[in-house]
């Protein structure tokens, strides 16, 4: 697409998103600028306004890249964190296991013979990493399955004789694994399992004294409570988690993202600032992930994702599909693989909502077949999502036999 700046796209992806947050918050070039100024503080050591407003023109033109000071301030100034904005090359997956020395089957031919040494551990480590990196993009039932046969081996192994620090290793493992088994559960619609599994995950942690996993089965509690519509519930038990883990934690973030999911569907728009900025700080004070295909890691793209969702609520239609665009961008391969599909399922969604909005019902309902044809998917936040679009259409577009289909495919993925 042409614009003042040439073809976009010949332009770096920091340089469009940019102009394209810019526009979406409705700021000129001088606005945008001020902005960053009042982000920066009155002690920074800013260009003069006419420098600086040079310096955005050419960033948005992408003739020049912001420096390692203002990437900062420009991601801070729209909300989001530096290594989403300014995002490094993405490492390519690896096999975790390879790393170890050992497959799968040479880890449990060890354990059968109670050989727990340093080198089984690591490799159980790496076992467990790599059930983590499996959640976006594999089948729910093997992942479960896979998950509890794990499970089932490291109980075994614990019931056998190890030192005080190898038996606390298993048994944050073990953790580890019930609250991946867990989501899966949920992602399936199993909630009475996913419950019950989240306990044990919450047992586990604190036996172990792993404040991650607690932290993680709080959230999940928050998960679950927000699919159902019981928001003052999911911002409880975030906030039990906040409590539990302590900052400087990847499931804090997430914690605050929960607060502010549910905040914005009661409506309180202060509160949903809040969390998101705290949330945000958090985020962008912790180191890049070393593996952000794991599942249980915050990697910085996924701000962009909870940010949709609460703008969505809001009613600012603008940032919400700009940052269903961003999300579908992050999540997709250049040559057009899809690697999160459930975040590009909910950012059609929100695509949809917007549409639906603008009395485009075409779009709407598009999107919204589009968000249900993924193969990956989590019934339940699937289903709240398509829920909120399906009352948009609804509302919008009363007696329409097309929203009427739409409707009815809902209820059968219920």
């Amino acid at each position: 697409m042409a614009d003042e700046h040439g073809d976009a796209a010949d332009t770096p992806g920091w340089s469009r998103r940019i102009r394209a947050e810019r526009a979406a918050r409705g700021w000129s070039q001088n606005q945008a600028v001020e902005a960053l100024r009042a982000h920066a503080g009155e002690n920074a050591r800013l260009a003069e306004k006419s420098s600086l407003l040079r310096n955005w023109k050419r960033w948005e033109a992408g003739d020049a890249e912001p420096d390692a000071f203002y990437k900062p301030l420009v991601a801070e100034t729209f909300g989001t964190v530096t290594a989403a904005f300014f995002p490094a090359s993405r490492p390519e997956p690896t096999a975790i296991l390879g790393n170890t020395g050992m497959d799968t089957l040479e880890i449990i031919s060890r354990l059968r013979v109670s050989d727990v040494s340093p080198a089984v551990l690591e490799g159980m480590h790496a076992a467990v990493e790599q059930l983590n990196n499996d959640y976006s993009h594999m089948e729910p039932a093997v992942l479960v399955e896979e998950g509890q046969r794990w499970l089932n081996r490291l109980i075994a192994l614990h019931d056998g004789r190890l030192s005080l620090e190898q038996h606390r290793e298993v048994l944050s493992l073990a953790g580890q694994v019930a609250r991946l088994v867990g989501c899966v559960e949920y992602d399936m619609g199993r909630k009475a399992a996913a419950e019950a599994t989240r306990r044990a995950a919450l047992t586990l942690g604190k036996e172990s004294g792993d404040s991650d996993v607690v932290g993680w089965a709080h959230e999940m509690r928050s998960w679950y409570s927000l699919t159902e519509g019981n928001y003052r519930a999911a911002i409880a038990a975030a906030r039990a988690g906040l409590e539990a883990v302590g900052p400087g934690h990847s499931v804090t973030v997430q914690l605050w993202a929960h607060q502010a999911k549910a905040w914005a569907r009661i409506g309180d728009r202060r509160q949903v600032e809040v969390a998101l900025d705290s949330g945000r700080a958090v985020l962008e004070a912790l180191p890049y992930p070393e593996n952000p295909g794991n599942h249980f890691v915050i990697d910085p793209e996924k701000w962009d994702f909870y940010t949709m969702d609460c703008y969505r609520h809001v009613g600012e239609d603008r940032l919400a599909s700009t940052y269903a665009e961003e999300v579908i961008r992050t999540s997709t391969t250049p040559d057009g693989i899809i690697r999160k599909p459930m975040r590009v399922a909910e950012a059609r969604i929100t695509l949809g909502v917007v549409a639906a909005r603008e009395n485009d019902l075409e779009a709407a309902l598009a999107e919204g077949r589009a968000a249900l044809a993924g193969n990956r998917q989590s019934l339940p936040s699937l289903v709240m999502h398509s829920r909120e679009l399906a009352a948009e259409l609804t509302a919008r577009f009363p007696g329409n036999a097309r929203v009427a289909e739409y409707v009815d495919e809902l209820q059968s993925l219920r």
